[in-house]
């Protein structure tokens, strides 16, 4: 076979799971239709607690230029509203403002350098499986072929070939009533408020920037980028808009904007290099897949879910499938997976997909016209003065809500939540986490005072490091009280097991072997083994 798995789509969901199964010891092979990376502009950035994740995979530094680990947000929009995130203890909404194109070419990168396979100009035409493997028909440059692999993955997006192909529905709801436009533009130098970087529009009032900006006709957003020319969208609730088909003109989008706001904002065409995007979106498509696995064919990003775009949720909830998916995968062809393992994808991720479809809804109807809504506006807002409420708010916008059931019920706070950001003492001065796994491979962190957790690894040395270290300072959990003296890692930065002891007692490391064997396969016979890793 040429390759463990075939991925259809070299988007970032699809490099970033080639990226996670390489660096997990399998061969990927990915498939694209399209011969070069598109230069379309799409997303903006990343929302979430992706932005951590890439952190732990050392690919922050290399999107975003800056040595320093992420930084939370002070503030976002939810449904067009503020969330003034700076009253947070804990804030966990984090913001990358990265275009996706530069997030494609780094990934791409990447997995180059992993040694994977790209091969553009490829395209998935057709799949049948039996209980050995996947034979996928593919058409490339030089025509038809075939191959044979153990696995294939759809990550070719909301309209996907690989979905269909393997007839899983995708049920939701299609509302044509909306049209968006967007557009790189100019707009005159006078009108930018210097303080806040948000538009002065005359007869209107200042609309600050990169926030979804309300009114009972409509909605409008300005993002003055760094680089570049600033970004003008807007959307109405015009079904007769929605049918246009032609390209959109700046004066259309001018035309728009006067109507959401009331005043006239004089557009000018965008300057210096592009690609600048000009783009009309008709209605928004809201759709869950059935299932997520479908014998040896699984999906992960669009081609398992769509939904709107508000809020920025997209790249978040797809990446998370692939980090979440991909060591999985890899345990089911190299032979160690426990049973059950490669399905808890489906278990774990689809809820997460489905609580996105939700919060993405919800905001869309908070931005719609109408007085009801508007006094349902009122009413919200009012709600997010109270800190506890944005706390929740900001939780489940960055999926830092997600509590996996590690099948160990409530026995220690973090267990089946992500793993807080700890810092390490060592020699060279403190060590982060996210510096500790960006190999990608299952970790056991020991903060005890003996250190002596490692003999507990005896079976497992194959595939769970150890790191033995002392805290910089208190570990606790995120802004809790929590102590945290040991934890026990997926390659997704989920905590399977957890403890506070100083020193662990018998029950606690019956309950460490049970979720190694739970999530990394059963123990091997014990052999004379390295040392563990440890921080001087």
């Amino acid at each position: 076979m040429p390759a463990d798995v075939v991925i259809a789509g070299a988007g970032p969901n699809g490099l970033m799971l080639a990226c996670e199964l390489k660096m997990a010891g399998v061969q990927p092979l990915v498939l694209e239709r399209l011969r070069e990376r598109t230069t379309e502009q799409r997303a903006n950035g990343m929302v979430g607690q992706v932005v951590r994740m890439l952190d732990r995979r050392g690919l922050y530094e290399r999107l975003t230029g800056d040595s320093k680990p992420p930084r939370p947000a002070p503030g976002f929009v939810f449904g067009a509203m503020p969330l003034d995130l700076s009253v947070l203890d804990d804030n966990p909404l984090y913001a990358m403002m990265v275009p996706q194109r530069r997030v494609e070419q780094v990934l791409e990168e990447r997995a180059v350098e992993l040694g994977v396979e790209i091969r553009r100009g490829h395209e998935l035409t057709g799949l049948s499986q039996d209980d050995d493997a996947v034979t996928a028909d593919v058409t490339g440059p030089d025509g038809p072929y075939r191959l044979r692999v153990p696995y294939l993955v759809g990550a070719d997006g909301g309209r996907s070939v690989t979905r269909k192909l393997a007839g899983i529905g995708f049920p939701g709801v299609t509302r044509d009533t909306t049209v968006s436009r967007s557009a790189h533009v100019t707009v005159p130098a006078a009108m930018v408020d210097p303080a806040t970087g948000g538009l002065n529009v005359p007869g209107y009032g200042l609309i600050p920037p990169f926030m979804h900006h309300r009114t009972e006709r409509g909605l409008f957003v300005f993002a003055p980028f760094s680089t570049g020319s600033p970004l003008v969208s807007t959307t109405e609730w015009d079904p007769a808009a929605a049918a246009v088909e032609s390209t959109l003109t700046i004066e259309e989008l001018r035309e728009s904007a006067g109507r959401v706001l009331g005043a006239d904002v004089p557009l000018g065409p965008p300057e210096g290099e592009g690609p600048h995007l000009m783009r009309r979106l008709s209605g928004v498509n809201t759709r869950l897949a059935e299932r997520f696995r479908d014998g040896r064919v699984l999906l992960v990003g669009d081609a398992a879910h769509v939904h709107s775009a508000i809020g920025g949720p997209g790249l978040n909830l797809g990446l998370q499938d692939a980090v979440n998916l991909g060591w999985k995968l890899a345990a089911e062809i190299r032979g160690w997976a426990p049973p059950g393992l490669l399905d808890s994808y489906e278990t774990e991720r689809r809820p997460a997909s489905s609580r996105v479809v939700m919060h993405t809804q919800a905001q869309s109807a908070l931005i719609a016209p109408g007085g009801e809504v508007t006094a349902l506006r009122e009413l919200f807002g009012e709600l997010l003065r109270d800190r506890g409420n944005i706390q929740r708010i900001a939780d489940m916008m960055s999926g830092a809500d997600i509590r996996y059931d590690m099948g160990t019920g409530d026995a220690h706070p973090l267990i089946g939540r992500w793993a807080p950001d700890l810092l390490l003492a060592a020699e060279d001065g403190p060590v982060r986490l996210a510096e500790l796994t960006r190999d990608a491979r299952p970790l056991l962190l020991d903060l005890t005072e003996d250190g002596a957790l490692a003999e507990e690894l005896s079976g497992w040395r194959d595939r769970v490091d150890t790191v033995t270290a002392r805290p910089a300072g208190t570990a606790t959990a995120g802004g809790s009280t929590t102590p945290v003296t040991a934890l026990l890692l997926r390659p997704d930065c989920y905590i399977a097991w957890a403890s506070s002891s100083p020193r662990p007692d018998s029950g606690e490391r019956e309950a460490l072997h049970a979720a190694l064997s739970r999530w990394f396969g059963a123990a091997e016979s014990p052999v004379v083994a390295a040392a563990p890793g440890g921080l001087s």
